[in-house]
């Protein structure tokens, strides 16, 4: 009898392991399992290219961390990050790089603002706000290039490429900037009152608002967090391309929900972290990385994010009843 109990006890305390540290561990394995089938996978300039790449990934999912952790979505990031990259190239010959920049932040900060006014003060449903937004600012951008693409010219003499192809100390600037708002974005959640009141509002809204905490301000701000972090993206995206298709944000949206997923952020708000969110991007950088130097095809990237996100999920929701699986009814 002792012994029964004593095995189910580590039954349990295995499965608790693996619902909390299950993604952690499958990463491991993929890393392992892709630098022993590739020589190129673990050196260090395809390690940084990697990281390179993600920043855009990793920025937009950093904001959005913030949004789910407050207990809602925000699909909209996609056509945003088009919009922001489309209105930031095009300004550059006309006005000025850096006021160019100025301009598009404070416009993306405005569509942030609309669905935080519309999901925080109007308390519309976030999926179908920003799934409605997604499409608005998608034709918001055709409107504005009348389907043009745009480029930036004399690309060679501009200091606006220095977002996304210069380097500091060795390091590639786009990590710097993704390291740099994944600092201060987590400082804001884990050591700020505003911080404390994201993960209330997200844990308990009810709760939250019988302790005087002001939910419609926490819900507009955490999206205005994710527009400025989509706005940041949009600039390393400009300068690395030089140029913007209208579309070129397109399926973003959901390679950020999948890190952030990933990262083990809940979508049932109040937990979450932007370190595991960083944790997240990586997870599918590499993964994609892995499977292209394997020689797979792009589309298989896909399915296996799929199998990974569907992982997640299941993870999640077992960490919070404790067990791998439900019982039976």
């Amino acid at each position: 009898m002792a012994e029964a109990t004593l095995t189910s006890n580590r039954l349990k305390g295995l499965g608790g392991t693996l619902a909390k540290q299950g993604i952690l561990i499958a990463f491991i394995v993929f890393m392992i399992g892709f630098a022993l089938f590739s020589e190129k996978f673990l050196t260090s300039g395809n390690v940084m290219t990697v990281i390179r790449q993600a920043a855009i990934v990793g920025v937009m999912a950093i904001g959005v961390t913030v949004v789910v952790i407050g207990g809602n979505l925000d699909l909209s990031v996609g056509s945003m990050l088009s919009f922001s990259t489309v209105l930031v190239v095009d300004l550059h010959d006309k006005i000025g790089p850096g006021e160019a920049i100025a301009v598009m932040l404070v416009a993306t900060l405005v569509l942030g603002a609309l669905n935080g006014f519309l999901i925080g003060y109007l308390r519309l449903n976030s999926l179908i706000v920003t799934l409605g937004m997604l499409s608005a600012i998608q034709g918001l951008t055709l409107i504005y290039t009348g389907g043009q693409n745009v480029d930036i010219s004399h690309q060679d003499t501009t200091w606006f490429a220095v977002f996304g192809r210069g380097q500091v100390f060795g390091l590639p600037v786009p990590i710097l900037i993704f390291a740099v708002v994944a600092v201060i974005v987590h400082v804001v959640l884990a050591y700020t009152p505003y911080g404390r009141r994201v993960y209330a509002v997200g844990g308990n809204p009810m709760a939250a608002v019988f302790s005087g905490i002001r939910r419609n301000r926490v819900v507009a701000c955490s999206y205005l967090i994710s527009a400025f972090c989509t706005g940041i993206a949009a600039v390393i995206l400009g300068s690395r391309v030089m140029g913007s298709q209208n579309n070129v944000g397109q399926g973003y949206e959901l390679l950020v929900l999948a890190a952030v997923i990933l990262g083990g952020t809940s979508l049932l708000g109040g937990s979450g972290s932007v370190l595991k969110t960083v944790i997240g991007v990586l997870i599918l950088g590499f993964i994609q990385n892995g499977l292209l130097l394997l020689g797979y095809a792009y589309y298989v990237q896909w399915l296996v994010t799929w199998v990974v996100i569907i992982l997640a999920v299941w993870l999640d929701v077992a960490a919070k009843r404790g067990r791998l699986f439900s019982p039976i009814a």
